[in-house]
């Protein structure tokens, strides 16, 4: 009786085993060492591919290259930084030229903008002219020549294509491949532009092995004339050259620029800080390009289409 008694387990003592047998196998697990973890691959590129258009000879000449199916791009896109910002010439061959163009090819040139929280438009020189404003978002020249901290690339360019980019499915996990207009003669810019998780980014030009002076020879090809320099017409990055052909062809917006870098001084004198200026020459600009006089030569180039505003 007793034998049997003691062979004879209650269900709880047998539930009680079982628990007992689990935490030892559980605790053998924990002593086997984890597996190493499989090396993280990027992330495929999602469906967006997009050209970042600035209107100039390099994203032009890309432009007829798409329409021929020699790069892989059917939507560009321009960031305007506003009507009253960007060149007037721009402006123009964009809508005259550039953008029938890619209609009758089939490709979807769109023209964005910065839009403010409440629904309106921003633009660069609306933020330079505002009362009261103290950001100086373009490169100005400081007294010792050198350009100042900027940020209309990033918030007028960059940010702007990458909230519509964002708005249409780009992420960190699904990114949209966006592809820049540097040449082969600036490869040295391509690592400049700065990467952001939603985006891949491309040098098609590079790949083709195309020049900037290849350029015009494309865009000819195509019947296109060829395009004016894109750049904002107060950009600090302009040649001398460049001034002094907008002083004699296009003396209001050479006016407006000298207003704009004395509007731009007068609330720097009233915050007790040395002036700024639109050339390296420490001078206001009107003094800077006088009418009928040799310039010095001046090898600078900083216009966007040729890397600088890295669109």
């Amino acid at each position: 009786m007793n034998q049997r008694a003691s062979s004879s387990r209650h269900p709880k003592d047998h539930a009680t085993s079982r628990a007992n047998a689990r935490s030892a196998a559980n605790r053998q697990h924990r002593k086997t060492p984890p597996s190493p973890r499989k090396a993280r691959t990027p992330p495929p590129c999602g469906p967006i591919r997009a050209f970042s258009y600035g209107g100039g000879w390099q994203s032009t000449a890309a432009l007829v290259l798409a329409a021929q199916g020699r790069i892989d791009f059917r939507r560009f896109l321009f960031a305007n930084v506003g009507d009253d910002s960007e060149h007037p010439a721009t402006l123009r061959y964009i809508r005259e030229h550039a953008a029938p163009y890619a209609a009758a090819h089939g490709i979807d040139l769109r023209e964005l903008r910065r839009i403010r929280r409440d629904g309106t438009t921003e633009t660069l020189y609306g933020r330079l002219m505002r009362e009261g404003s103290r950001s100086i978002p373009i490169p100005v020249r400081m007294s010792n020549g050198a350009p100042g901290t900027r940020s209309c690339t990033a918030d007028f360019k960059i940010r702007v294509i990458g909230r519509w980019l964002k708005a249409h499915g780009a992420s960190p996990t699904n990114p949209a491949t966006i592809a820049i207009g540097i040449s082969l003669d600036e490869i040295h810019r391509a690592n400049a532009r700065r990467h952001e998780p939603y985006e891949r980014i491309v040098y098609p030009l590079l790949d083709l092995g195309i020049r900037r002076s290849d350029c015009p020879r494309i865009i000819r090809s195509a019947g296109l004339p060829i395009p004016p320099k894109s750049a904002c017409w107060f950009c600090p990055f302009h040649r001398l050259t460049t001034w002094q052909d907008m002083r004699r062809d296009q003396p209001a917006l050479f006016t407006k620029a000298c207003h704009l870098e004395a509007t731009i001084n007068k609330r720097r004198a009233h915050l007790s800080k040395d002036p700024v200026y639109l050339t390296r020459y420490n001078a206001p600009l009107a003094d800077v390009i006088p009418t009928g006089v040799p310039l010095p030569f001046d090898e600078s180039d900083g216009t966007c289409d040729s890397g600088w505003c890295l669109t």
